[in-house]
């Protein structure tokens, strides 16, 4: 099937294209040109990658562990309605056979597919982790690093696991590390009272960057700069930051671009009340409360997001000052280059899958393309 879309401008990663076309053949861009002379007509004022959201919990009222028929194409469904052509479904840090279940369940749904964004695996965010930044991990279920344990995770996903997050000082980090990427797959560092110089360790074993920056970590000061420290300053890193003001100061996302602007990594960390109404929802198998689009645990930390992955590139233009071309980068070429998928996804050259967004000069979503198809919002 061939396609041609016309538009004001064309983000690509040279540049924005003022008044290109894209070609696209079955699912596939061919090519983008400049639109001849003489045609007015636009499908768009803004043609860019559709983004990709590799730390996403839930929305639209479920969330990734629960074993019910659908939950992941709801999910699928709500993340394309934000611009987001491909995520990564995440656990939480629960008994080790509701994990199991629930990478059976995303392993299915990636190798099926289904309606709404792509699904390219699993992110496992817990049960590895330390007590002292636990955010809203039951500290209870932490476990100690295990090869084999390990692996059966990796096996019981079909090997569709893209990313494991630990904290780096626990008992066999640093082998646990270097076995992961043995294996391709990508290591985030968080939930974690880890010293700058073992977060620089785990870098060195091969981790490759900082789960949600500054959220459930040791912090940024002058004589001990920390996991923050480290992730700002160690070029190696990936850095995901969750925009949406509440979980970060503007000042400190802006402070996140000057040191790290082509590294940072926009995410949601969304949960099941994403898209709903305020009221009372459950994180972790702990009742939570949104109140002002803003969830806290019944001790008043903060329980995952509410945020939407479009919302998170707006509010980095407005919050931290950067072009809307380097905020759609680190929604889309970003995640892609940490996964390791910019050969498919992630920016809008030839050869390239045609999942893709419409923007208006706002930067709000109106219309999203899964490589070709066209998706009601």
């Amino acid at each position: 099937m061939s396609q041609l879309l016309r538009a004001r401008r064309v983000l690509t990663e040279l540049g924005w294209f003022e008044d290109h076309q894209l070609r696209i053949e079955s699912g596939i861009i061919t090519a983008i040109e400049p639109i001849p002379v003489g045609i007015t007509s636009r499908d768009a004022e803004l043609l860019c990658p559709a983004y990709i959201d590799t730390h996403v919990h839930g929305g639209a009222g479920v969330d990734v562990m629960d074993d019910a028929p659908d939950v992941l194409d709801t999910l699928a469904i709500h993340k394309a309605r934000e611009g987001v052509g491909a995520f990564l479904p995440t656990t939480v840090t629960a008994p080790l056979e509701a994990i199991h279940g629930a990478l059976m369940r995303i392993a299915r749904r990636t190798r099926s597919g289904g309606p709404g964004a792509q699904v390219l695996g699993s992110y496992l965010e817990g049960p590895y982790f330390t007590p002292q930044n636990k955010g809203a991990h039951p500290p209870e279920l932490f476990r100690e690093l295990d090869i084999t344990e390990l692996n059966a995770l990796i096996e019981v996903s079909q090997n569709t696991l893209r990313v494991v997050a630990l904290a780096p000082e626990k008992p066999g980090a640093i082998q646990a590390i270097r076995h992961l990427k043995q294996h391709g797959l990508r290591v985030m560092l968080g939930h974690s009272a880890a010293t700058y110089d073992q977060t620089l360790a785990a870098f060195d074993a091969g981790a490759d960057g900082l789960v949600h920056c500054y959220n459930g970590m040791t912090g940024l000061h002058h004589r001990e700069p920390g996991m923050v420290g480290a992730g700002l300053t160690d070029k190696r890193a990936w850095l995901e930051l969750i925009a949406d003001g509440h979980h970060v100061h503007p000042g400190a996302m802006r402070l996140c671009c000057c040191c790290a602007k082509d590294r940072v990594v926009l995410i949601t960390d969304a949960m099941q009340a994403a898209g709903m109404p305020d009221g009372g929802y459950t994180l972790c198998g702990e009742e939570v409360c949104m109140q002002n689009g803003v969830v806290r645990t019944a001790t008043g930390g903060l329980a995952g997001s509410t945020l939407s992955l479009d919302a998170a590139v707006r509010n980095m233009v407005e919050h931290a000052g950067i072009t809307a071309e380097d905020a759609i980068h680190m929604a889309s070429l970003h995640p892609a280059r940490l996964l390791g998928i910019d050969n498919q996804l992630g920016s809008l050259a030839s050869g390239k899958h045609a999942t893709l967004i419409a923007l208006d000069g706002g930067l709000h979503l109106q219309r999203i393309w899964i490589q070709g198809q066209a998706l009601p919002l």
